[in-house]
């Protein structure tokens, strides 16, 4: 039988969503710069909302962690936009995260990578 898509899982959808228009829209913080929305995890009361966010381009935690102190700050605006687009009788609290994936992932990719080349190098000694 199939997996049952919980009501959690379809609201974190429809915020992750909708929080990606709205970023993308209505907030002009020229702080931010490009945001991408991951993933959205609500809790099972849906009283509040994790929200994995990552910033092109920025590598240093000073400027991840100053770029999530103005998504912070604009917790309230966005959901109050949110209230507006989605029918919920309570709109969860924004929790915003950083996700590291796109780091840790190209760090995983040149791992491999020098890996890989380390075991040509190997095998070229190999057949000598």
């Amino acid at each position: 039988m199939a997996k049952e898509y919980s009501r959690t899982q379809r609201v974190a959808d429809q915020i992750q969503k909708e929080l990606a228009q709205l970023i993308q829209l209505e907030m002009k913080d020229p702080r931010l710069g490009m945001v991408t929305v991951s993933a959205v995890e609500v809790s099972r009361d849906l009283a509040f909302a994790d929200v994995f966010v990552s910033f092109l381009g920025v590598d240093d935690q000073e400027n991840v962690d100053e770029k999530l102190e103005v998504m912070q700050s604009a917790a309230g605006f966005l959901r109050s936009q949110l209230a507006r687009s989605i029918k919920l009788r309570i709109i969860p609290q924004l929790r915003f995260r950083y996700d590291n994936s796109l780091r840790r992932g190209a760090y995983m990719s040149e791992l491999i990578s020098k890996a890989r080349s380390g075991d040509s190098d190997h095998q070229g000694e190999s057949e000598e």
